[in-house]
């Protein structure tokens, strides 16, 4: 009887509990008829239907919102820990646009900042929130991709973040390391940010194939990244070698010099293919949520470099909720475990299904 008392005092702390949290976490009707949890967001949703309807044709996880997703991670990583560097996800790579798309790194930026700067007049936003705005809704146009998180708030950019802050594919695996471990990323971090290139797609590294994919399903956000940066080459999808790429896998499909190095260094190696697999229930599947989980908090701490996050105001609620996505990681047709490239000795690569038929090849997005 003791035993039932106390179950009893304990299911209605915790009903008391979970209401006094309800309580705390207010919801506000915006005129649009959104509900959000602050009424400073409410002036974003019709930035993020315009976005939406204008810049990314329709909710299309397409070139623009790929590019969106690159040109933040260009903005932000112009940052030092230590300072001396740029201001962070300030958006200085937008409003000093002439300075920073000269530079080396961001080849093929143009395009994006260009496409964008009308949208940004007219948003009345900082270029920090239009640039981190914009890269979360685009985003989340992909199915299988997180909801990112957006700070609402930044300061106008006070100057353009310094040439050679941005990694390059041509750099050594130890340059680029210490260059995230300098604006404040881990290695794991560095891979996890690197799962954007499931959407993305070279568009100077061989300027003949403008928008060649990094892997086989670049409009789904998934694991197939993971899987393909191993596989052995067998070609170049253009003309030729161009610094900055390696064989690739696939017809139509680019992989990265930094990619694939990555990818075999021991310093990396082992989280690189760990996003690709697990095991689950004595069989092996992708592991999706991995991939999207390490991603989605890489990406909160990208976006508020430099700035203070205590003074921003979370309007993630505005993001819109990405599609879900039912992935099943599988080798291309003809491949299989023989031609997987396994640097990580602790984690063997199991077998996995071989898509049937010929091998793909993989149009331009």
């Amino acid at each position: 009887m003791a035993f039932i008392r106390l179950v009893a005092s304990v299911s209605v702390v915790l009903v008391a509990s979970q209401v006094a949290n309800a309580a705390l976490t207010k919801r506000v009707t915006c005129a649009s008829g959104h509900v959000t949890t602050n009424r400073a967001c409410c002036a974003l949703f019709p930035i993020v239907d315009m976005l939406q309807e204008g810049l990314f044709d329709g909710n299309e996880c397409g070139e623009e919102a790929h590019s969106a997703l690159r040109l933040s991670f260009h903005d932000a990583i112009g940052f030092s820990v230590h300072g001396g560097k740029g201001g962070g996800a300030d958006g200085s790579i937008l409003a000093f646009n002439k300075t920073e798309n000269a530079f080396h790194a961001n080849g093929g930026i143009d395009d994006i900042t260009d496409g964008q700067f009308p949208f940004f007049l007219k948003s009345g936003l900082s270029a920090g929130d239009f640039v981190h705005l914009a890269a979360a809704v685009g985003t989340s146009n992909c199915p299988g991709a997180p909801r990112l998180e957006f700070m609402f708030g930044r300061p106008p950019p006070k100057a353009p973040a310094p040439d050679l802050t941005v990694p390059e594919p041509t750099d050594s695996v130890t340059k680029i390391l210490e260059r995230f471990a300098d604006a404040g990323f881990s290695p794991q971090e560095a891979i996890a940010l690197l799962s954007s290139h499931t959407i993305a797609a070279a568009d100077v590294v061989d300027v003949t194939i403008p928008g060649t994919p990094f892997d086989s399903t670049a409009g789904t956000f998934d694991t197939q990244v993971f899987l393909e940066v191993l596989l052995k080459g067998k070609q170049f999808p253009g003309n030729g070698s161009q610094p900055g790429e390696v064989l690739s896998p696939l017809a139509g499909e680019m992989r990265l010099q930094s990619d694939f190095r990555l990818s075999q260094d021991p310093r990396t190696a082992c989280f690189w293919q760990a996003m690709s697999i697990r095991l689950r229930y004595s069989y092996y599947t992708d592991n999706q949520q991995r991939m999207v989980t390490e991603f989605k908090a890489a990406m909160a701490k990208l976006q508020v470099l430099g700035q203070n996050r205590a003074k921003l105001i979370d309007c993630s609620d505005v993001v819109p909720v990405p599609k879900p996505f039912n992935s099943n990681i599988k080798f291309p047709a003809t491949f299989s475990r023989k031609d997987v490239q396994v640097a990580c000795p602790i984690l063997p690569f199991p077998n996995l299904a071989t898509v049937a038929g010929p091998a793909p090849t993989i149009p331009p997005v």
